[in-house]
């Protein structure tokens, strides 16, 4: 696949996964708006990508460069593509699973537990303290 800009090989693999091929994808070029002034409205740095298959349209102007914007719609294009198809088992849906999983609250037993083994090991520690300080009144230290 030979696509108008340099991919990382992640994508080239992610594009070949899902089967996007080159020519099925809609280039414009557009002027922007917004933030950055003469430079911004006077030249054709926004690009928009059209997906035909999916329908699937993105548009970006995160960079001043047309080139930078023209390989971060294409990364853009193919993470929306994936995630419309697989769903829940795109990447980004797998990571928001884990931010999710991550913040969610300990059930109680889950908790009993993890406290029940913190109070085993902390009255470990007492009596090896209490040990200790017998030892030491022992010696005469």
């Amino acid at each position: 696949m030979n696509f108008p800009v340099e991919l990382l090989p992640p994508l080239l693999a992610l594009a070949a996964e899902l089967r996007v091929l080159p020519e099925d994808i809609d280039e414009f070029f557009t002027r922007g708006g917004g933030p950055g002034g003469q430079k911004i409205n006077k030249t054709a740095s926004c690009v928009e990508l059209t997906h035909r298959p999916t329908e699937t349209v993105v548009r970006v102007q995160r960079f001043r460069e047309q080139h930078r914007n023209r390989i971060a719609a294409y990364e853009l294009l193919l993470r929306k593509i994936e995630e419309k198809l697989k769903g829940a088992e795109s990447q980004r849906q797998q990571e928001i699973f884990k931010l999710r999983k991550q913040k969610q609250r300990r059930s109680r037993r889950a908790k009993e537990k993890m406290l029940g083994e913190k109070h085993r090991r902390s009255s470990i520690k007492e009596r090896r303290q209490k040990a200790l300080h017998e030892f030491l009144d022992d010696t005469g230290h």
